[in-house]
């Protein structure tokens, strides 16, 4: 769990989405999300999604073509259980995943360590924010392009009703080991409607 989401005695705020703070904080990601991802940055080699879930991530990720690995934490019936990304030392040469909200911080520095070529996280545009990632990631290490994404990511927990609107901005953020610098991007509209 990301040691800084409890502060000052206060949690972070989740705009409309609830965390769930002690358990596995499980939101399944539209396929829409991945397609929007894979139709615009390229991924060579093997690719790891370690937050598996459901599988609703890895099999949008099949059609890259690489080789695919799916791990969770959590036995979901789906990938491979039992797999701490947080405190593994399996290497992958991409890493791609929606990390939980409550360790996304820690997501960061492992999946730093875990891929060889890329790494991308599906996160809060907010995730930009803050002074403790300011001094701990972004002067360090910092994405080398941010996706932004043009229509809203409505995440549901597994069996929920579909309906409405997400009002939360989400973003894919991707550090390229061969791609020094921080890009600003787009995704344009449409990935909602022609992959949903």
């Amino acid at each position: 769990m990301d040691m800084t989401y409890k502060l000052n005695g206060g949690y972070k705020p989740t705009i409309k989405r609830f965390a769930d703070l002690d358990g596995p904080d499980y939101f399944p990601t539209p396929a829409w999300a991945t397609w929007a991802l894979i139709d615009n940055e390229r991924f060579e080699g093997g690719i790891w999604e370690s937050a598996c879930g459901n599988g609703a991530m890895s099999e949008v990720l099949k059609e890259t073509g690489q080789q695919l690995q799916s791990s969770d934490l959590y036995d979901r019936g789906y990938g491979e259980a039992g797999i701490d990304f947080l405190e593994t030392s399996r290497r992958a040469d991409n890493v791609i995943t929606n990390p939980p909200y409550n360790a996304a911080e820690g997501f960061v520095r492992s999946g730093l360590s875990a891929s060889r070529k890329k790494l991308a996280l599906l996160l809060r545009l907010a995730f930009l924010e803050g002074a403790n990632r300011q001094r701990t990631i972004f002067s360090q290490v910092p994405p080398s392009r941010v996706w932004v994404f043009s229509e809203r990511i409505t995440f549901y927990p597994a069996g929920a009703t579909i309906r409405g609107s997400g009002t939360t901005a989400y973003a894919w953020f991707v550090w390229d080991k061969d791609s020094p610098g921080t890009e600003l991007k787009w995704f344009k509209p449409g990935y909602k409607a022609k992959y949903s």
